[in-house]
Formats: C-alpha cells, structure tokens, sequence
C-alpha cells in the first residue's frame, strides 16, 4: 500500500480508498492529463516519498509542475528525472518534459538543444516524428535563431586562378612595344592552385517584433574560410601561403516579413551593411537592400520575384554598385520531389570602366523525396552569361561563359542529436576570350545538416 485517497460516496459519506504503487501511478497519470495537475502532483510527490528513485513518478513530477505554470520547479524536477534515466527510452522521456518546461519558460534555445537529445533517443519512428514536430514549433516561437556551418572542402582552384598558363595582357601596352597582342607567360600564382578549404558560417535572426501577419528582425552574419596549399602548389608558387586567399566578412541588417495576398503571398524587405577582409587585410565595405514578393499559385506551385542593390566601397577591389532582379518558380511533384527554376539578371557599374559589366543567369535545382542508396540527393545546374564593353586584356571587351553543377548528399542514416552528415561534389567551368579568365573548379566539400 503507498496512500490512502478518501472519495465522497452517496449520502455525503468518506471511504478510503487505498491504491497500490502502480494504481496511484496511474490515477497521477490520469489526473495530468485530464488537467487536475495539482492532484497529479500530490500522487507524484506520494510516489516518490515512498521511493524517491521512481523515475517515471519524477517525470509526472515535473509535467505537473509546468503544467502548474511552476516552470523553475518542473525544470529542475526534470534535470532530476534526466540524471535518473537508465535507459534510452526513459532518456527520451525526461528530454521531452525537460523541453517542455524550458519552452514554457521562454527558454526556446535551450529547449530546442533538449528536443536534439530527445530525437537521439527516440525509441521509434512515432516518437521520432513526435519531436520533430515539438521542434518546428518551438523553432517558429523562438525570437533567436541561429544557424552554423563548417565546410572542410578539398578544392582543385582556390584562388580563382586561370586553367591556361599564357594570356594575351594589356592590350594596349603590347600594341605600343610589339605591334600587336601578345601571350604572356602567366605566373604561378595566376593560375589554379589547388589545396584543402576551411570555412566557418553563424547566421542568427533576432526576431524583436512580430503580429500575426508581421516580423521585424536584427540579423547578424559572420563567415571566414581559409586555405592550406597542396604540395603541387607550393611548388608552382613557393613565395605565396594558403592564407593569402583568407577571406572573412560580418554583416549587420534589418529584415522585414508580411503575410499578404489573402495568405497565398509573403512580402519581405532588408536592409544590410558589412565589412569583408582578404588576406588579412580590409577588403571592401558593403550595403545592400533587397525586396522580394512571393505568390503561391497552387498548393504545389510558388513563384517569386525579387529585386536587390549593393554598394560596394572598396579599400583593396574597385567600388562598384551592382542592381540585380530575379524570378524563380517551385514545384512540388506527384512524386514527392520538387523542381526549382530561376532566371535572373545583374548590371554593375564602377569608376574602373574594366569591372563594369551586365549578366544573366539561368539555374535549376531538382530534389529527391526518396533516398537514393541512403542518401537524400539535391541535384542543382546553371550557366551564367557576364559581358564586360571594356577590358584592359582586349579591345573586343570580355565575355565569360560559366556553366556550373553540384550534387549534395546528405547521409540520413548517420545521426547525431538530430544532425546529418552531407557531401557536395561542385564543378564550374568558365570560358572567357581571354586565357586570363578562363577558369575551372572541382571541389568536395564536407558539412552537416539539420534532419529537421
């Protein structure tokens, strides 16, 4: 016996009523949730005074306690019940009231850590989906979202470099001294060098306002990634290091989001300013804006347009202001997959007449609902068109063709707190009138993903 309940009978009469350990679990369960959680506690505070390493009495301990509004007290409780757990499945448990209490507390972040470990223990399919859902919606009510990203990425051209070695070159100077154009031998630091890629990316959103159609948002980005040179490289350009090529930059904005267009369409507008560096050294400081308007055609179809201008204000590169407008178009197929079409068109001016240019890009992107050889596969392609009227290379300008694709794996049967690993194999090929510019890339780079 572990308590005696006392229950009115007819007549306004008092019975006791004496429950077993498994028959006072039981009505505590029952009493949660129906909402009675006051009396769910008194039976989970009964069961765990008979033995205080009950570990599912804990557990209604602390789901009473945040039902109770007690969220200090229901978080302890199941720090309590996670330091108890002995099994996977009571982990799960004890991760999923731990959440619970953290969300009702603000604690959104926090909360969404104790979901990851939930999904690490989930004991099936149905629980696993369970906290995926958890997780989507503490993601949507949490003011602080912040993304990471590691890329360790092996690279056949990281610095741009040209796949010729000799180039026609200042065109007007050859004119002077030879008559006419003239192949230089292009030095080893011109042309590809090959090597290892280190990159790391933080996006965070801070959303400080937000109504039921609108979203006011502080936003902050930060990325670096530096080289290692290959053996090959070192020894085609012995006097240059990896780190030449680092390149890092921050970015500031503001971001606005409307639900318009009788709930079929989204309005969004941001304001950024940032600061790069390049080798060690400032680069370029930008500020950028942009405004997009998306429409949902069907229930499987989106379309979207989109319109953005950066200054560029250079300390080591020219300035430059570049105006860009795009339009893309989604659909979700019968099969499950999606389809993703973009064109879009770019005109950038400068004080260097040489960097002055107009392009249009052409991209699509194709992504498997179903695994292929247990992996998720996202497929993408393009070509970009770029003219420059002026060139110091060539009097006829520069024109550069650059066709790209990429494959991304991600491997959906590694998982780690919620977390997949990926692989991205990326090619370009880019063709110009001028060795200089002509320019190919293969590299694999390695990440990982969120599985939700």
């Amino acid at each position: 016996m572990v308590a005696a309940i006392y229950a009115a009978a007819s007549g306004a009469a008092w019975a006791e009523v004496v429950l077993s350990p498994d028959q006072l679990r039981n009505a505590a369960v029952r009493s949660v949730e129906t909402g009675a959680a006051a009396q769910g506690l008194r039976f989970a505070d009964a069961l765990l005074h008979r033995d205080a390493g009950d570990f599912k009495a804990q557990v209604l301990r602390a789901r009473a306690l945040r039902d109770l509004g007690r969220t200090d007290e229901a978080i302890a409780a199941g720090r309590t019940a996670w330091r108890m757990a002995d099994s996977g499945t009571e982990r799960y448990a004890s991760a999923m009231i731990m959440a619970q209490a953290l969300s009702s507390a603000g604690h959104k972040t926090r909360a969404q850590f104790w979901l990851r470990r939930a999904a690490h223990h989930a004991p099936g399919p149905r629980a696993r989906k369970q906290v995926e859902q958890h997780y989507t919606y503490v993601r949507q009510t949490n003011a602080l979202q912040t993304q990471l990203s590691f890329t360790l990425a092996p690279n056949s051209n990281i610095n741009n470099g040209s796949a010729r070695d000799t180039s026609e070159l200042n065109y007007v100077v050859s004119e002077i001294l030879f008559g006419g154009p003239v192949e230089y031998v292009l030095s080893g630091s011109a042309q590809a060098l090959s090597g290892i890629e280190y990159g790391f990316g933080l996006n965070t959103r801070y959303r400080f306002h937000q109504t039921a159609t609108r979203a006011h948002d502080l936003t902050l980005g930060l990325s670096y990634r530096t080289f290692s040179l290959s053996d090959s490289a070192k020894a085609d350009a012995p006097m240059v290091d990896g780190g030449d090529f680092a390149f890092g930059t921050v970015m500031l904005g503001y971001g606005f989001r409307q639900i318009n267009l009788d709930a079929r369409g989204e309005f969004q507008s941001s304001a950024q300013l940032g600061q790069s560096w390049y080798g060690g050294a400032e680069y370029a400081t930008r500020m950028r804006a942009g405004i997009s308007q998306s429409y949902r055609i069907a229930p499987h179809q989106k379309a979207m347009l989109s319109l953005e201008h950066e200054l560029q204000d250079g300390q080591r590169t020219v300035d430059m202001e570049t105006t860009s407008i795009s339009g893309s178009f989604t659909q979700n197929l019968s099969s499950g997959d999606l389809a993703y079409l973009s064109v879009g068109a770019s005109v950038a001016t400068s004080p260097d007449a040489n960097s002055e240019y107009d392009e249009v890009e052409l991209r699509g992107a194709y992504v498997f609902r179903k695994p292929v050889a247990g992996a998720a596969l996202q497929l993408g392609m393009g070509v970009e068109l770029r003219d420059y009227d002026v060139s110091r290379h060539s009097a006829d300008g520069r024109q550069d063709k650059r066709i790209f694709a990429d494959i991304t794996a991600t491997f959906q049967q590694f998982d780690y707190y919620g977390f997949n690993p990926s692989a991205t194999l990326q090619a370009s090929r880019t063709d110009s009138n001028i060795n200089l510019y002509d320019i190919n890339r293969v590299g694999i780079s390695i990440g990982i993903k969120s599985a939700f």
